[in-house]
């Protein structure tokens, strides 16, 4: 019989006793489409049983609120269509179908399906753990949790978090000559009505700009001669941002390098420019508009105000379907415009610093990844001075430490446990002292000194002088192209110590916390930030977030793009899982955030999708297994 034939090479069929697989035939009615037509259309139509195709194709896809399709598929001869939606959906179809002309399809009533489903678990765990990689997919997963607002939401998101530059009116960029006296420019930004003017350099080249508060500050305040070259008066750098970013993109650039306007960009070549106000005024609702609010603050009560309003956002976004990966963008560029103004009020306070210097975050926050249980993770990094000055310049940078640190803790940033903050003498030095430290932790390669290495490889510019943390990326640069097998092969060791969570009987292992079952999730995605990072040292790569990372390695070859797109949703899956629990225990439960959830509180779907995430896990921990440490077993 021909349709027995083909049940015992189809899974999950073929995953079936062979007693039942040749009572199957006589359960089973063939259906013919002799024309295209639609079958199925998501959340209307009952599903009466399930579609085995044995030849031609279905299309199947989500309308959103616009009738456009989203996440179109095409399913081909041996697909099963329909398990999903009886199991996981309440018989709703998930998606609407089209069967193309010619279409063959046996059909088994959902009675006989979900009596297979009850007795045979393989073939059950089949249809689940399907599911679960679908519901990696941060848009099919926001459907499914809302279906009925499921055009709502996404409208909203892509208003917000989906809209992109070039979608946006742009202003025509105005511009002088750097010889321009500075009288006329501002004649000319009157004759124009805009309030930033850009100034281009002897080759015509733009190089600067001024505002109006340009003129204010840096003309009027100090009654500088109106009459001078407006470069005497500029400001810079220049932004700029391609109209091919995202709007909030453009936003928390603006945020990070403190710059009200922004130059566009296509092919290299500047085509309008943005203003802040204007971008803002797309995100009336936004947490972004949140952000300016934290740089008006004027005190730490009121920093400390604002940061724990910041789960409230973030239960915001996330129940929106925003990505995981915007959302800690979020959560650090306000964690960042909070550290910016503690810092600024210390300086304030000791004055003018003695030496050029910068301010880096480290781990977590370095890599823009920071939870809503954050302790602190920075240093201070200033240049080189003669041994005359080197006490004094010293003592201003630890006192200027103490200040932030002790700050920072208030506002909810609490001391790190393990030190690793500028609080701690350890960790505020000059430039030189720095790349020796580097240098040590190399050379040694033990476990103690790569923990160091791992947590200050993942640094980032905070506040002060670019150029001495570009020094040192540099020296780490020239000195990774050395070979370095030692340090790769006890990093690879450190990342192997965190095993994913899963039984030998592919449960979720759990430990007992306040007579809960429970799982660490921060541990079970330390395994790929791990990874991400030996890769991104083995080639030299600086991006300092995982998800960057993942992007240039594949650009190098490392990676392929089905795999980065396996680790990236699986990172981001468990980034959202805990991020949306930590809020929930703030603002519901009135309890300070940790890493543990609750096995009970996990759905079928969540648990499943937990279960395909450590599996990706651990084959990708096998790799470096044999790839950094040379041994398969063991």
């Amino acid at each position: 019989m021909e349709i027995l034939e083909f049940l015992k090479t189809t899974v999950p069929f073929s995953l079936l006793p062979a007693e039942v697989l040749e009572s199957l035939p006589q359960q089973m009615q063939k259906i013919t489409y002799s024309q295209e037509n639609v079958i199925y259309q998501q959340e209307i139509t009952k599903m009466k049983g399930v579609d085995l195709i044995m030849s031609g194709s279905y299309q199947s896809f989500i309308y959103d609120n616009l009738h456009n399709m989203r996440l179109a598929e095409t399913h081909t001869a041996g697909f099963c269509f329909g398990g999903q939606s009886i199991l996981l959906n309440r018989n709703r179809s998930l998606r609407t179908v089209i069967a193309r002309e010619g279409t063959v399809v046996y059909f088994l009533p959902r009675k006989n399906f979900k009596a297979l489903c009850q007795t045979f678990d393989a073939f059950f765990q089949f249809f689940t753990i399907d599911f679960g990689r679908r519901m990696m997919n941060e848009e099919f997963a926001n459907f499914f949790k809302n279906p009925s607002s499921f055009a709502e939401n996404s409208g909203a998101t892509d208003q917000i978090y989906s809209k992109k530059i070039i979608d946006i009116e742009q202003r025509k960029i105005i511009s002088c000559s750097y010889d321009t006296p500075i009288y006329q420019a501002a004649a000319q930004m009157a004759k124009a009505k805009v309030s930033c003017l850009f100034v281009k350099n002897e080759q015509g080249k733009i190089e600067g700009y001024i505002t109006d508060i340009t003129i204010r500050d840096n003309v009027v305040a100090k009654q500088v001669d109106a009459a001078g070259p407006i470069i005497s008066v500029m400001d810079n750098p220049v932004v700029s941002i391609n109209t091919q970013a995202y709007v909030y993109e453009a936003l928390l650039m603006m945020f990070r390098t403190k710059t009200r306007y922004l130059l566009t960009e296509e092919n290299g070549e500047y085509v309008g420019s943005l203003s802040r106000n204007k971008l803002l005024s797309e995100q009336a609702q936004s947490p972004l508009v949140f952000i300016q609010s934290v740089k008006s603050a004027s005190s730490v009560t009121e920093l400390k105000q604002k940061w724990q309003r910041v789960p409230l956002f973030v239960i915001q976004l996330l129940d929106r379907g925003v990505n995981a990966e915007i959302v800690n963008q979020v959560i650090t560029t306000i964690a960042d415009t909070i550290a910016l103004k503690v810092i600024e009020s210390a300086i304030a306070e000791l004055g003018t610093p003695p030496a050029k210097f910068v301010f880096m975050a480290l781990g977590s926050e370095g890599r823009k990844e920071q939870s809503l249980k954050t302790d602190q993770d920075n240093a201070i990094v200033y240049e080189d001075k003669a041994n005359e000055h080197r006490e004094l310049v010293r003592g201003y940078f630890l006192a200027f430490a103490d200040i932030v640190s002790e700050r920072l803790n208030t506002i909810g940033f609490v001391f790190c446990s393990g030190g690793f903050m500028a609080k701690n003498p350890k960790w505020t030095h000059s430039l030189s002292h720095w790349k020796r430290n580097y240098t040590e932790w190399m050379e040694e390669s033990v476990p103690e000194t790569i923990i160091n290495f791992s947590t200050f490889f993942d640094c980032r510019f905070i506040y002060g002088e670019v150029s001495i943390m570009n020094d040192l990326k540099s020296f780490l640069d020239d000195a990774l192209k050395k070979p370095m097998e030692k340090v790769f092969f006890h990093m690879a060791n450190n990342a192997l110590q965190y095993e994913p969570p899963l039984t030998f009987f592919r449960n979720i292992r759990t430990i007992t916390k306040d007579k809960q079952e429970v799982f660490d999730i921060k541990k079970a995605m330390t395994p790929i930030v791990d990874l991400v990072r030996i890769y991104a040292l083995k080639n030299r790569v600086f991006e300092v977030n995982t998800g960057e990372r993942l992007k240039a390695l594949q650009q190098k070859g490392v990676f392929t793009e089905a795999e980065v797109q396996e680790l990236s949703q699986s990172y981001y899956f468990l980034m959202s899982m805990r991020l949306k629990n930590q809020a929930n225990q703030i603002i519901h439960d009135k309890t300070d955030p940790d890493n543990y959830i609750p096995i009970e509180k996990l759905t079928t779907i969540e648990e499943a999708t937990l279960k395909e995430i450590f599996k990706i896990i651990k084959n990708f921990q096998l790799g470096i297994k044999v790839r950094f440490t040379n041994r398969l077993l063991g």
